[in-house]
């Protein structure tokens, strides 16, 4: 309950939120700066399809909205986006 809180508050506030989105599919690092300076992790198996992870602190909703938007663009099935307690 308290990362809740936390990331409400936050938000209410206007300020930087830490986010975890997830998506399926295979995403190069090159586009972290496109999506806002987001850390990009794509893992895969030779079992599973690939899952790309982004993390970071994105300044307002705004940003996070142009993120998703820019996933969708890409054809990127969303998987989960997370707001994360900043500590």
């Amino acid at each position: 309950m308290a990362t809740v809180t936390a990331s409400i508050a936050a938000l209410i506030a206007g300020e930087p939120v830490h986010y975890r989105i997830r998506v399926a599919g295979a995403l190069d690092p090159h586009w972290s700066d496109r999506l806002g300076g987001l850390s990009i992790t794509s893992t895969g198996r030779f079992d599973a399809p690939s899952t790309t992870v982004l993390e970071g602190e994105l300044r307002d909703q705004g940003a996070l909205l142009g993120v998703l938007n820019t996933l969708y663009e890409l054809h990127l099935p969303m998987l989960s986006v997370e707001s994360l307690d900043p500590s």
